[in-house]
């Protein structure tokens, strides 16, 4: 056998936070444990059948569709992206030169990463953040910035905070709000702040949009560009994967100015050959459709999130609220806290088969909190909760 080394970059990223945890599951299942997995957020409920039923017919009837599809995405899915963030947040952009077709926001995070850093530039990183703000950064050989998340600062950073000298070398922000993990949302009096402080500082900031679609009790979510000044500084990212429970479809669209957004075109037509047109006609067809299976997606998780949160204040394990996104954001019990998030969460899941994330996964920051995952069925809470009472009540 050869002896050849991963790359020295790739042998530093900490191993992938749900792999340890998919080990605890495997784990309680070979136990015969009754496994509850809030853990990642990976949707329950099924894509909705006129959109199965839309990749069907292109797929066998349409065999053409089979065939390599273009990089930036077919002309009637890309107009379909700009007519939906028309409609939605009344954000105009050309379809044939502002609209990207994406294999997932995840993979545009870290493809984006590789289009603009050069070594040792810097990334501005919320701390906590979902993993790939960091991961993408890191493996494009730059230098990342933390940028604390805290209950303090309503979980926003604080701009001011940030050294003169990693803003000297700072090229990207990364911002998402609704926020995963903490479930925060972001007022926009804070969204002007930080475009304004990218125009100054000749920083682009990417805006993760991944959970606009997934709000509750009236709040709706805003584009980065409902925001005056955003088009010169700014490029918004979408998923499928939640709005329309397609994590597994592998498909989103990037918009922004021509300018911006063109050479990340220009990387990815080097690395893949885009999303197959068949994924992308039934993508098309979820943003022409009407938009009430997402309404009703989204009552199906404020009831989840209602009897989730009402049941861990009365076993009492504090937990508030969120307006948007499938998780709740909440301390490690505090009889636990010692123990940090990880092994918490190991310990939960090897004796009660419930399975949560750890916050420091997401970063430093998150040290002392678990993301709960809203992603089974309602029923399911009342024996998770069950599980906690006890475990509060008499430890591990």
């Amino acid at each position: 056998m050869i002896k050849v080394k991963p790359s020295k970059i790739l042998e530093s990223l900490p191993p992938y936070l749900f792999s340890r945890i998919n080990e605890k599951k495997l784990e309680a299942y070979a136990k015969k444990l009754d496994v509850i997995d809030l853990g990642m957020g990976n949707p329950d409920m099924p894509t909705p059948q006129h959109i199965v039923e839309r990749l069907c017919d292109s797929v066998r009837n349409h065999p053409n569709t089979h065939r390599y599809p273009q990089a930036k995405g077919m002309p009637r899915f890309r107009r379909a992206a700009s007519e939906w963030m028309k409609q939605r947040f009344g954000a105009a952009f050309n379809p044939a030169t502002e609209v990207l077709a994406l294999i997932g926001s995840k993979e545009a995070i870290a493809h984006l990463c590789m289009t603009y850093l050069d070594p040792g530039d810097v990334a501005l990183v919320c701390d906590p953040a979902y993993m790939v703000h960091f991961n993408g950064v890191a493996l494009a050989r730059g230098k990342i910035h933390a940028m604390p998340l805290t209950e303090e600062n309503d979980y926003l950073p604080d701009f001011g905070k940030i050294p003169k000298r990693a803003l000297g070398r700072a090229k990207i922000m990364f911002l998402n709000y609704p926020n995963n993990p903490t479930a925060a949302v972001a007022p926009k009096k804070f969204l002007k702040e930080a475009v304004n402080f990218c125009r100054r500082n000749n920083i682009l900031l990417v805006y993760d949009n991944a959970y606009s679609e997934i709000t509750f009790d009236g709040y709706v979510a805003p584009s980065i560009f409902q925001i005056p000044g955003a088009r010169s500084t700014a490029v918004e990212f979408h998923s499928f994967s939640k709005t329309f429970n397609m994590a597994g479809w592998r498909v989103g669209w990037g918009v922004g100015d021509e300018k911006l957004l063109k050479p990340l075109e220009k990387f990815k037509s080097f690395l893949d050959y885009g999303v197959p047109t068949f994924v992308q006609l039934a993508a098309a067809c979820a943003l022409e459709s009407s938009q009430d299976v997402v309404r009703r997606q989204c009552e199906i998780y404020q009831a989840r999130r209602d009897k989730m949160v009402a049941g861990l204040n009365k076993i009492g394990w504090p937990a508030a609220a969120p307006k948007a996104t499938m998780y709740l954001w909440v301390r490690v019990p505090e009889r636990f806290a010692s123990m940090g998030s990880l092994n918490f969460c190991e310990a939960l899941i090897k004796k009660t088969g419930v399975a949560l994330a750890p916050g420091v996964g997401f970063g430093s920051c998150g040290e002392g909190y678990v993301r709960m995952a809203l992603v089974t069925h309602i029923n399911r809470f009342h024996d998770a909760l069950l599980r906690f009472k006890e475990v509060i009540k008499k430890g591990f």
